[in-house]
Formats: C-alpha cells, structure tokens, sequence
C-alpha cells in the first residue's frame, strides 16, 4: 500500500534534524538581526544582502518541519514528502548566499564584533549540518529529491 518510509517511527529523527536546524536558525536571524539595533554595526556591509537569502532560508526550514510533523503524526502523502524535499533543497541553495554575506560581514566588522559574526557563522554551520543529517536520512531511508538545478515550486 505504502512504501516503508511511511511508518511513523521513521520520520521521528528526521523532525528532530530538521527542528534542530531550524533551532541553530532561530539563533542566526536573531544574532545578525539585532546587529541592525547596534549604531557601530547597523550598517554593517552584507547583512542587507546575507537577510535577502536568510528569510527565504528560514522560510523554507519552517516549512520542511512543518512538513516533517505532520508525517510523524501519520499523515501519508506523497505530496507532503515532496513539500519537505523541496523545502530542504530550497533552504540549501538559499544557505550558499548566507554564507557569502556572513563572509563579507566578518570582513568589514570593526574588530570588537567579529566575535559576534564568527558566532553567527558557528549557528549557520550548524543549521546547515542538521540540514544535511535530515537529507542523508531521509535518501537512506529511500527518499528522492529534486536535483538542484530546476526550479521548484514553493520557492516564494
């Protein structure tokens, strides 16, 4: 009827990579956030541009959790799945543009706020490496994703 990954123990460490990624998230918008609050570095050179990709980046893990949460709940189409591997490869391509901006924020930052950027730059490592764990686990468990290069819906 259902292929083997619908059984709802599976997606279980799936959610909990993709709610920890999400998590390190949560701390990378807020931290870089707050710079726009601080005179010496609210107009630090690439934060404008590293939020153009961050917000769709975030957009996207809040979605794939979403996603993952309603498959743990025992919900069984292939359309959420899909929705979770698009979002997942979305955030992907979005985390590239982060790291360039947090690169040329760590950069122009006067030195008594590079500690805070190399901070930042440790939670976007972070968000990305449970981004990957939730990705390898699910293509372990026999899940496809779209490939990289086409344009998936629910890129807003």
């Amino acid at each position: 009827m259902y292929p083997n990954y619908y059984r709802v123990n599976n997606w279980q460490p799936i959610l909990n990579f993709l709610q920890q990624s999400l998590y390190a998230e949560e701390m990378v918008c807020a931290r870089s956030s707050e710079l726009f609050h601080i005179p010496q570095t609210q107009d630090l050179k690439g934060n404008n541009e590293m939020h153009n990709h961050l917000i769709p980046a975030s957009y996207h893990r809040v979605t794939s959790v979403g996603s993952a949460r309603r498959l743990v709940n025992g919900e069984q189409r292939q359309s959420i799945i899909a929705t979770m591997t698009t979002c997942i490869v979305n955030a992907e391509k979005q985390d590239k543009g982060v790291r360039e901006g947090l690169k040329v924020m760590e950069e122009n930052a006067s030195p008594e706020y590079k500690p805070v950027i190399k901070l930042i730059i440790q939670w976007q490592k972070q968000a990305e490496a449970y981004l990957k764990q939730a990705k390898d686990s699910l293509q372990a468990m026999g899940v496809s994703f779209p490939s990289g290069n086409e344009q998936q819906g629910g890129e807003y």
